[in-house]
């Protein structure tokens, strides 16, 4: 095959070259992507205006939603424009942003939910220590590790992959992804990748293990809760992480471990709109559905919002 590595454009795939069907992708994503904006701004603002949710839980919440944010930002929007415009060019510069910018929100994601898994046991199996162990300066060092492991993360992977000989520029996916850009290659420089993704998926096993066994102390403690209204309470704050915990990691197992094609399919597509954005779109739902003062919060911030545009409109 042709040597590509001065390659100044990458071409992705398209959701169908029948143009009704790409009219209706674009606004599929369209409600998609807006549901997920709209949800995570309202989660993240509530949280940052309300000063009762100013606690360790919601700051690690506030930020799972800007972790979702860009996640979806990342990823939808160029694939819309490829449906509206029914044009499949990304720049170069372009797929190595998008590959960046997914792996850093999705690596920091992961590694928040696994630090909320250690809030939650803290909470949970600790409480009379809680505020010494969970206190302002350990929570902001909690979440800056976070994102400087997403971002050496992101810089590893991303740098590794583009430094591969690519032989073809035809992406097998909606957007740039590292297995399919891997495909491309034509040089064994891309065990090296292998490798590499072989490691991180022996930390995130490790991060899984981490989460389940400290899942089984907290059901362990709840169990022993004299009263039904602790033990509601108690759950109440954990089986939202454990289900966001859960999509995350399910969507996952599904997009990566299913048996390579050199093709793309239908299966393909929906895989990876199912761990893309799917669970962005979703968790601003899961944790507000049972949420009392997330509720509470985001009915004040409507309410506020309502009384200034009543105002606005008698002035």
């Amino acid at each position: 095959m042709h040597n590509l590595t001065s390659m100044s454009a990458f071409l992705l795939l398209e959701f169908s070259d029948v143009r009704d069907l790409q009219i209706l992708h674009f606004f599929v994503f369209l409600v998609l992507y807006l549901t997920a904006i709209i949800g995570n701004l309202l989660i993240a603002t509530a949280i940052a205006l309300d000063h009762h949710l100013h606690t360790p839980m919601y700051f690690f919440l506030l930020n799972l939603a800007i972790m979702d944010l860009g996640t979806v930002s990342v990823l939808v929007p160029k694939s819309m424009a490829i449906s509206l415009l029914n044009c499949r060019f990304i720049s170069y510069f372009g797929c190595v942003a998008q590959v960046f910018f997914h792996l850093l929100f999705g690596a920091s994601d992961y590694a928040l939910l696994t630090i909320m898994a250690h809030d939650r046991y803290v909470a949970i199996c600790n409480p009379l220590h809680y505020e010494t162990i969970m206190h302002k300066g350990a929570c902001i060092r909690m979440v800056a590790i976070v994102w400087i492991v997403g971002l050496l993360y992101a810089t590893l992977h991303t740098g590794i992959t583009f430094a591969n000989t690519f032989c073809s520029n035809a992406v097998n996916q909606l957007f740039c992804e590292i297995p399919k850009l891997l495909k491309l290659s034509c040089s064994n420089f891309y065990l090296v990748e292998v490798g590499v993704i072989v490691l991180s998926c022996s930390i995130g096993f490790g991060c899984f293990v981490f989460i389940i066994i400290t899942y089984m102390k907290i059901f362990s403690t709840v169990r022993k809760i004299p009263s039904v209204h602790g033990k509601k309470k108690a759950l109440s704050t954990c089986l939202p992480h454990l289900t966001v915990v859960s999509v995350l990691l399910f969507t996952g197992v599904f997009a990566y471990t299913r048996p390579p094609s050199e093709a793309s399919s239908d299966l393909d597509i929906a895989f990876a709109v199912v761990y893309s954005i799917i669970p962005p779109t979703l968790n601003p739902f899961i944790y507000s559905m049972r949420n009392k003062e997330i509720k509470t919060a985001l009915w004040k911030l409507l309410d506020v919002w309502h009384s200034s545009k009543t105002i606005s409109r008698i002035i």
